[in-house]
């Protein structure tokens, strides 16, 4: 029993069917509510804010993308590895810069 109920993580969704950790979990298929880009404010956190932004736009969705710094939020959503990414309250990416095509593979 663990003492502190750790979460079961999810693997991601690859060619590898789930063998390999690569931060990037798909949510195809959902409708897109809310984006949160967490990261410290550095230029890879402020790339991947604009790459989500490209991504938002070339795809049409009508959602606010919120770029959230406030590391007590951050630490909320369980991230060690900035910047991450976060659809309708799901963690999806961290850890590595995505290009704004990956970040549209997330979102279809």
């Amino acid at each position: 029993m663990a003492l502190f109920g750790k979460k079961k993580e999810e693997k991601a969704a690859c060619g590898c069917n789930g063998g390999c950790d690569t931060g990037v979990k798909a949510v195809a298929g959902t409708s897109i509510k809310s984006i949160k880009v967490l990261g410290a404010g550095c230029k890879s956190c402020h790339e991947q804010y604009q790459n989500v932004l490209n991504a938002v736009a070339e795809l049409g969705i009508a959602t606010d993308v919120q770029y959230i710094t406030d590391m007590e939020v951050v630490m909320g959503y369980g991230v060690m590895s900035m910047p991450a990414i976060v659809i309708n309250e799901k963690v999806v990416a961290y850890g590595k810069v995505l290009k704004t095509k990956e970040v549209m593979e997330l979102m279809k």
